[in-house]
């Protein structure tokens, strides 16, 4: 289960809990300031740790992993992760062998160096979206235990690490998938990471990078994945969703031109967001589709046609 608090339309506080004491040795502990998204990826960083044999607990005390995922798109928000930050040094003195990971917005698309000096303690930062990092700081540790009887290429080759310089522009094959346990009716699922809009207000483009959309294929057998662990009801999330597949044609940022609004034929063979419902629309099991946040110069008409159409995608738009 999670613990969630919510002060506003657009920042939740969510927590890691567990209503079983988990049997695994190695325990994580994630706390969430932000939007859905950052939700989302936090389950993906759970997720993560879980297939290399961490298990989730509600205790600081007990977690030999700590991940803080950050949101400054609000300065109460960033004020929060600040002070969760600060209150994490008795932890950090009492866990010397612990790791201590800063993710989300705080961080960007790259650490400046004005927050790693203001946070010496923390052992790794990762982009949003990114769990790769932290994954590989842990899978190093037990490599390093090993040293003395394989080489280390062995040895990298053994734990598969990925290679952490490969652009941020490039969408990795990411599955958000329900967490061990009992699954929730209801998930979000990435569809659209990052923004190319330039927004004189938001800070979004300059913390997640630029709009990447992810594989139709992908999503779906993601969808489809949730479903059979019980999932009924999931919301498909981008910074602009309706987006959903322009990255691909080239129209980027508030350049982009959507002729389809006007009753022009689409001049693209790619998949926009009405045929990514369609396709999740036929997945058996799923009961409801959501999707958000939109921006009204992309609601296409193509768009709101499929939301009539097809009965499991609910007729609210955000």
């Amino acid at each position: 289960m999670t613990r969630a608090s919510r002060q506003d339309p657009t920042v939740v506080t969510v927590e890691v809990a567990t209503d079983q004491q988990s049997t695994a040795q190695r325990k994580y502990h994630i706390w969430t300031i932000g939007c859905q998204m950052n939700v989302a990826d936090s389950n993906h960083v759970a997720a993560e740790l879980e297939k290399i044999g961490y298990g989730p607990t509600d205790q600081l005390a007990d977690a030999d992993v700590v991940v803080l995922n950050t949101c400054v798109v609000r300065q109460s928000a960033e004020d929060k992760a600040v002070g969760k930050l600060g209150s994490l040094k008795p932890w950090r003195r009492n866990h010397p062998a612990g790791t201590l990971a800063l993710m989300g917005c705080m961080v960007g698309v790259k650490p400046s160096q004005q927050l790693l000096d203001a946070y010496p303690f923390v052992d790794v930062f990762m982009a949003p979206s990114e769990a790769t990092p932290l994954v590989n700081h842990l899978r190093e540790a037990e490599i390093e235990a090993e040293v003395e009887a394989m080489e280390r290429v062995q040895l990298m080759q053994r734990y598969q690490l990925q290679d952490e310089s490969q652009p941020i522009g490039t969408v990795q094959s990411i599955k958000h998938l329900a967490l061990s346990g009992a699954a929730p009716v209801a998930a979000h699922v990435p569809i659209v990471y990052g923004c190319s809009h330039a927004c004189t207000f938001c800070i979004i483009p300059f913390r997640r990078g630029v709009e990447r959309s992810r594989p139709l294929d992908e999503i779906v057998n993601e969808v489809r994945g949730l479903v059979d662990q019980g999932v009924r009801e999931v919301t498909l999330l981008g910074q602009i969703v309706d987006r959903y597949g322009y990255d691909w044609r080239g129209e980027l940022g508030n350049s982009a031109t959507v002729d389809a609004y006007h009753g022009a034929e689409e001049a693209s063979d790619h998949a926009d967001l009405a045929d990514l419902l369609r396709a999740v629309h036929d997945i058996d099991g799923l009961w409801r589709i959501r999707f958000l946040t939109s921006h009204p110069n992309y609601m296409t008409e193509r768009i709101l046609e499929t939301v009539r159409d097809l009965p499991k995608v609910m007729e609210h738009i955000e």
